[in-house]
């Protein structure tokens, strides 16, 4: 039996040495580099184990070992959660808060419920029946963008600045939406069936709320507490008090946590940062969050990489996962488009905004994080899910965003031209 400290040893020397092969061998962002090594070495397991079944063996009682339900939804979350909470320029935002919190709200939900409509009935043409709770939870937890990949591939497009905070903002909130949907969707679930309204109603928008209110408490609360020190390590302390201890709390009480803790987070980054902190704990928090964002999502990438080492690889399964890209995209294009539709009876919108924000809409730590969570359940057909969410995440980040760039690029000629 591998113990914990091994495991998580193995993780971070792992992680450390791919890190250091994306930004020196591979000239990648460490996250994708990461994704791209962790899936490399995996396959390369994979064909190893048909020759040495000892290495799967071995693989599956490591991933046996995981409990990945307490590790992602009661563990790691918390500080995804917080730290892209953290990231964003909230006076750019504010300028875009319509658009932004129309697109993390609105498309965020038409997207779970397009992705379930499109995958169930695009699944029953190669004769896989998923249920519809198991649907709805695959469109749940694909829905959400990561910002990071985001945030990353924008800069090296050169997106306009509307349409970069509108992608960024969007990112880090409907990561919170996304996660709250999928739990509501997991905890009204029994046995694969689809929850009652009531159910569903009451754990969505009762403990939704519930967890907006107490991340406004606890992050109001730590905003007077920094306001009493200054210390650069006592604030990054309580900063990772407040991530830690909210969403044990949220859970506890059995309210919304990744709502609690993206509330928290906004907070501290609107308040805190500019009344409470010095320019050097500005600069600490700012870099130790970054720092647990980008080691966080190596990690998940490295899980994700230990469990496709047990999953069963059918040819249908990966037709599946193939099926699901288009799915995934035409959901993403129709939520943003009807949003960016009715916003534009109220402000202008740049023309080609919706073939960007469509394609820019990476998927990545999030997305794996909610699937590698899913439990094994009648229904949920976990391992159909599990290998749709790595085909569409590795397409995602390295079609949709390495293409990026050719999207962007007429945009910002257009706007050059009319401020010209």
């Amino acid at each position: 039996m591998i113990s914990t400290f091994a495991l998580l040893s193995i993780l971070v020397t792992t992680g450390a040495l791919f890190s250091l092969l994306s930004v020196r061998v591979l000239r990648l962002p460490t996250t994708i580099g990461t994704m791209v090594l962790s899936l490399s070495t995996a396959v390369l397991l994979i064909a190893a184990g048909q020759h040495a079944p000892m290495l799967h063996a071995m693989a599956e009682h490591v991933v046996g070992e995981i409990d990945f339900n307490k590790v992602v939804l009661h563990g790691m979350l918390a500080f995804l959660l917080f730290a892209g909470a953290l990231q964003l320029d909230l006076e750019r935002m504010s300028k875009q808060r319509v658009p932004v919190i129309v697109l993390s709200i609105v498309a965020t939900a038409l997207s779970t419920v397009f992705v379930a409509l499109l995958l169930r009935w695009s699944l029953r043409l190669i004769h896989i029946e998923l249920s519809v709770a198991g649907s709805l939870l695959f469109g749940a937890l694909i829905s959400p963008t990561d910002p990071i990949a985001v945030l990353d591939m924008l800069r090296r497009a050169g997106a306009p600045p509307e349409l970069e905070i509108q992608l960024a903002g969007e990112s880090l909130f409907n990561d919170g939406v996304g996660a709250v949907l999928f739990l509501a969707l997991l905890g009204a679930s029994t046995g694969g069936s689809f929850p009652s309204v009531t159910l569903f109603g009451w754990l969505l928008l009762i403990k939704a709320g519930g967890g907006i209110a107490l991340g406004a408490v606890l992050g109001y609360v730590t905003h007077r507490l920094l306001c009493l020190v200054n210390s650069y390590r006592v604030e990054v302390l309580l900063t990772l008090a407040l991530a830690m201890g909210g969403y044990a709390l949220a859970d506890a009480l059995q309210l919304s946590a990744p709502l609690e803790v993206v509330t928290a987070g906004v907070l501290v980054n609107g308040h805190s940062r500019a009344l409470a902190m010095s320019e050097l704990a500005r600069e600490h928090v700012e870099r130790f969050w970054e720092l647990v964002d980008d080691f966080l999502n190596v990690v998940l990438f490295l899980l994700l990489g230990l469990q496709i080492l047990v999953l069963p690889f059918t040819r249908l399964y990966l037709v599946a996962g193939a099926i699901a890209i288009p799915v995934v995209v035409m959901a993403r294009f129709l939520s943003v488009g009807i949003c960016v539709r009715v916003l534009g009876f109220f402000r202008e919108h740049l023309p080609g905004s919706i073939a960007v924000l469509t394609w820019g809409g990476l998927r990545g730590g999030l997305a794996v994080a909610l699937a590698l969570s899913l439990p094994q359940a009648p229904g949920f057909d976990r391992n159909l899910l599990l290998i749709a969410t790595f085909v569409v995440v590795v397409f995602s980040i390295l079609v949709q965003g390495l293409s990026l760039p050719i999207f962007i690029r007429p945009l910002t000629r257009s706007q050059h031209a009319i401020e010209s």
